[in-house]
């Protein structure tokens, strides 16, 4: 028995779901997803090897970070659970929240668009090659448009009460090629709300450390709302899940519940990723600064403390004579 849009026997699971079944891997009409992740892992790894091989650096976490990002996307795209998220919609959850919060934060943590500026040859005069066509976008007005906050925050919070609270969920979830660019559009959606938050890879807006901290905790709450939102609802948010197969045994408001408590519970764990990200970051800034201005005192005598100490001479002598 499948519930509606549930056709192919090769692609939607047809047991009850066990953690075995959700982990294992799982076919699919066209191999989308693997061959996406394998060509990921494949360009980057490519492309550290090129560093590497001119002498250059590229630090093993950022790459262990892309790879953990990629293996995320596969686990819930490519195993079970990218066959049961079309049956439950505690597992689409899971998906949902893995997909627009995990995964683009370790992707980021990789500096991929960093990574491909170094290893990308410069193309020759008057040309333009990759490299030339990713610079250009970075400086681009629609580069600008698509990482600033008043775009990225509607986008994020409309991919969610916009999607499920709406029909285009259950028109989305009609087909296979609609599943797969609701999966896609989760992915984009966190990468770019991620990406000028981040503030890792080249971005055309860079703002100060307390300014994406606020970004950040503007963001994350809509996600504990819908969670909430999800859990107290009286009736099934979306229909599509309404008739699970009968011999599985499952209740479709119970399932729901269990969908909102996921995006309740887990929005914490992209969110102290980041955070602790933009910590890293500001103590690295400040050190590099103080390590600046160290060296500037040593090359010039500490001139600026010898003026700061001249002016407050000044100040007293002035008190005393007026004293």
């Amino acid at each position: 028995m499948h519930g509606p849009g549930m056709s192919g026997p090769m692609w939607m699971p047809t047991d009850p779901p066990t953690l075995g079944r959700l982990l294992a891997w799982h076919p699919q009409p066209l191999p989308v997803e693997p061959l996406a992740c394998l060509l990921a892992l494949v360009l980057y790894g490519t492309a550290v090897v090129r560093l590497r091989r001119r002498g250059d650096c590229w630090p093993v976490g950022r790459t262990l970070a892309w790879t953990a990002g990629v293996l995320t996307v596969a686990a819930v795209t490519c195993t079970g659970i990218g066959g049961y998220g079309m049956a439950m919609f505690s597992v689409h959850m899971v998906q949902h929240i893995v997909l627009s919060m995990l995964s683009p934060v370790l992707l980021l943590l990789g500096a991929p668009t960093t990574l491909a500026l170094r290893a990308l040859p410069a193309a020759g005069h008057g040309r333009k090659g990759p490299r030339e066509v990713l610079t250009a976008f970075l400086h681009s007005r629609f580069a600008v448009v698509i990482s600033s906050p008043l775009f990225t925050l509607p986008l994020f919070i409309a991919s969610l009460y916009g999607l499920y609270f709406t029909p285009l969920f259950d028109w989305a979830m009609r087909s296979w090629p609609g599943h797969e660019w609701m999966l896609a559009h989760f992915l984009a959606t966190g990468l770019l709300f991620f990406w000028p938050i981040m503030g890792i890879d080249p971005a055309p807006r860079r703002t100060s450390h307390l300014m994406r901290m606020l970004e950040l905790f503007i963001g994350m709450p809509f996600h504990a709302f819908f969670g909430i939102a999800v859990m107290m609802s009286s009736g099934l948010v979306v229909g599509y899940f309404a008739h699970p197969p009968a011999t599985w045994h499952i209740s479709p408001m119970g399932d729901q519940t269990a969908g909102g408590g996921i995006a309740w519970a887990f929005s914490e764990v992209p969110t102290m990723l980041v955070l602790l990200a933009l910590l890293a970051q500001w103590f690295r800034a400040d050190s590099r600064t103080a390590a600046r201005t160290d060296r500037q005192a040593v090359r010039d005598n500490d001139a600026e403390l010898q003026a700061y100490n001249a002016y407050l001479a000044r100040l007293a002598a002035a008190d005393r004579q007026h004293g």
